[in-house]
């Protein structure tokens, strides 16, 4: 079994290592896409602010050009929701800007603003792509910077509601196979153990919080003259990942197990756990959002009509590359079938002469690596602070009970699903609304199907 997992880890490895491979190759076109020492400087989003204000950070891009050329000198200001002025900037040369807003940033959660564009001093010829833009209503329900973008140029063709439904169900599938890791390593858990692991979010938190960390280290790593800092961070995070999943299991799951310790009682104790952890997150790397020194701003391919950004492929390939081979390892590894067989039937597994416990240690070391690693794709694409696990949660939740509990293809089916429906639904309800649909589909397939789309229904009793 141990040599089992050793081959494991190392297939796991090598496949990462190899999906990674694309970002150091796509490293200098991402950083400074088309550029040279001496051309314009490219149009890409400030770094967030690393301090306890939240601030109106965003650009000014001519999609004319291509790429995307910035628009200096253009007056922005923001105003508070009686209208009164509460800060200005003019986009710099790269054609980005920065208003801080004033107070702290939990003096302004749920504060509403209104972003303003002076038309007026754009240059000769430039307009707004969309006219509705001179006034962008923002509302601050995080304790992150709000990033804003005035494109300038030409109204786009095609750029209506299709166009827009197509753009965010691109957005969709990137954040369904991050999900889907993250949901993937919650159902092999609830198999083999039966616990609805609450803490699983923190395991997500922990491998985002690992590879910030090694990212912040002095210096830069590089190979063959190319940065691969943030590689490196993605392989020590999937790693410590599944170490620390690893230790979960012998410090506190199996004392829990060899006790005797109820379902109810071990739930319970996974809440108290998942607190705990969030909390030592908070003090380790405080209240702000964090993001990594690579990628955090890039500028996007124009593909028709969609704007994709390279990290965002990045991502994908990496994600696919390894939930397809976590299933190839399940469907025909000795080790995924034992696995399958301890969720199947634990005790029949046993008296096969299968090491239940051997198996529980491995699917907690696996499950927990891949939520590791997809809270660092996570905090890649869009940052992320210590609540980052605990904020999809519910999305976990809903992608493991609409595929199936405990089924292992029916947790990325479920992601994929749940993913893609909250990115589409923003198209008709605000975006900080998106994440109700996921309790919706929760509570509809628990009355409809309470076993899921590719659960079996079985009786108890």
């Amino acid at each position: 079994m141990h040599t089992g997992l050793r081959r494991i880890a190392g297939l796991l490895l090598a496949v990462v290592m190899m999906a990674l491979a694309v970002v150091s190759t796509a490293q200098s076109a991402a950083a400074s896409p088309g550029t040279s020492e001496g051309d314009a400087p490219a149009c890409v989003l400030p770094q967030p602010t690393d301090d306890d204000t939240i601030s109106i950070i965003g650009r000014v891009c001519d999609t004319r050009e291509a790429p995307q050329a910035p628009v200096e000198g253009v007056d922005i200001s923001v105003e508070d929701s009686s209208g009164n002025p509460v800060g200005e900037a003019t986009t710099a040369a790269d054609g980005t800007f920065e208003i801080p807003l004033p107070g702290t940033s939990i003096d302004n959660l749920g504060k509403s603003f209104t972003v303003k564009i002076d038309e007026e001093s754009m240059p000769d010829g430039a307009a707004l792509r969309n006219p509705d833009d001179v006034d962008r209503p923002v509302k601050i329900n995080l304790d992150n910077d709000v990033s804003v973008t005035f494109p300038v140029g030409e109204a786009a063709v095609g750029e209506g509601l299709g166009t827009q439904a197509l753009q965010l169900f691109v957005g969709g599938i990137v954040f369904s196979v991050l999900l889907a890791m993250a949901a993937l390593g919650l159902s092999m858990i609830f198999g083999t153990t039966g616990l609805t692991n609450f803490s699983h979010g923190e395991l997500v938190t922990f491998g985002a919080l690992v590879a910030y960390f090694v990212d912040q280290l002095p210096g830069a790593i590089r190979i063959g003259g190319v940065n691969v800092t943030v590689v490196v961070a993605v392989l020590v995070a999937f790693i410590a990942g599944g170490a620390f999943g690893f230790l979960n299991d012998k410090a506190l799951w199996k004392p829990l197990r060899m006790r005797g310790t109820g379902i109810i009682a071990m739930m319970i104790v996974s809440i108290g756990l998942s607190i705990f952890l969030r909390n030592v997150f908070q003090y380790v790397a405080g209240g702000q959002n964090h993001n990594y020194s690579q990628y955090s701003a890039v500028v996007p391919w124009e593909i028709g009509p969609l704007l994709v950004t390279p990290k965002d492929l990045i991502v994908v390939l990496v994600g696919l590359a390894v939930l397809v081979t976590v299933s190839l390892l399940l469907a025909y590894t000795r080790i995924g079938k034992a696995t399958r067989a301890v969720a199947d039937n634990p005790a029949l597994a046993s008296s096969s002469g299968i090491n239940v416990e051997r198996v529980i240690s491995v699917v907690w070391t696996g499950g927990a690596a891949l939520a590791a690693l997809s809270g660092v794709l996570l905090g890649l694409t869009q940052g992320f602070d210590y609540q980052l696990g605990f904020k999809i949660l519910l999305l976990i939740f809903a992608a493991v009970v609409l595929g199936g509990l405990g089924t292992i293809w029916g947790a990325m089916v479920g992601a994929f699903i749940i993913g893609i429906f909250i990115e589409v639904s923003t198209l008709f309800i605000p975006a900080e609304l998106k994440f109700v649909g996921a309790l919706v589909v929760l509570i509809i397939v628990l009355l409809i199907r309470p076993q899921g789309l590719l659960g079996k229904a079985q009786r108890v009793g």
